[in-house]
């Protein structure tokens, strides 16, 4: 069987919300969002490595202890047939294997939380923090898997599962995977985009939206296992799963001004003067 690593990031590409938010709520904060605004301007920390930042430096998040994060994962609302996905997956399609595994820069703990049960723990690579012995304050920030951060987590998985470079699949859907995204392209491997941010969708080979997570599986069997859309709408509903509707679109951004008052008002073929004329 050939042999594939399919990561997927968690936040809003396996989840609808984004974790830092649900713990802002959990702990009753307001203005998480331009807090990461504002650090994202400064450029002090790499994107998607944010909310990690807040938790070791920030007065509001340093009272976060290990159980809040778990109970955040708890609370974080899931795209639907995560576990059909991972069934499918593990069990192998076609004659292709699949090694799944999920890269976020959300804590360890909050997508293991979110997960459990479904994708084993040590199948999840999330920012590591580190807690004091004797508060449970969080004293450190051992890892963080966003930006590059990632790019090494998929290098390291990679070189240990024995898998080449060109066999890789990511899944993302924002800033935090435009690093790791461009890498696995530039390896011959296939990336896809979980959401419409523009700057995701100019980079994956392959946009795909819906809020469940088995929708993951369409692009992957068309693109490695060389599959129809009658085949794969074949697998969805014997496995009880049953695709609605499949529209394929094509988006072009555009962002139109007005021209200049002197050239706006320039009349076709009309000599303004005699450096227009030179």
């Amino acid at each position: 069987m050939k042999h594939y690593l399919l990561a997927s990031d968690f936040d809003q590409t396996l989840s609808f919300n984004d974790s830092g938010i649900a713990l802002s709520q959990l702990l009753g904060l307001d203005g998480f969002e331009d807090k990461v605004s504002g650090l994202s301007q400064l450029n002090l920390v790499q994107q998607g490595g944010e909310l990690a930042y807040l938790l070791r430096h920030d007065p509001e998040y340093r009272r976060v202890r290990r159980a809040d994060l778990i109970e955040v994962g708890r609370r974080v609302r899931l795209k639907r047939n995560i576990p059909l996905l991972t069934r499918l997956l593990e069990g192998g399609i076609d004659g292709h294997r699949f090694d799944f595994y999920v890269i976020s820069a959300a804590p360890e703990e909050v997508v293991r939380s979110a997960l459990e049960g479904v994708v084993p723990p040590d199948h999840v690579i999330g920012t590591r923090l580190g807690y004091a012995a004797g508060s449970g304050e969080i004293e450190s920030i051992v890892r963080v898997a966003a930006g590059w951060g990632k790019v090494a987590a998929i290098d390291e998985l990679r070189l240990a599962l024995g898998i080449p470079s060109d066999r890789v699949i990511y899944v993302g859907d924002g800033s935090s995977d435009i690093h790791v995204m461009l890498e696995v392209n530039h390896r011959g491997g296939f990336t896809i985009a979980a959401s419409e941010a523009k700057y995701i969708t100019q980079i994956a080979r392959r946009t795909i939206i819906s809020d469940d997570a088995l929708s993951v599986l369409v692009p992957v069997l068309e693109h490695v296992a060389g599959w129809s859309p009658e085949r794969i709408r074949a697998l969805f509903e014997a496995h009880g799963v049953l695709i609605q509707q499949w529209d394929r679109v094509r988006t072009d951004w555009l962002r139109i001004g007005e021209t200049a008052p002197a050239v706006r008002n320039r009349q076709p073929g009309r000599i303004e003067n005699a450096q227009d004329q030179e």
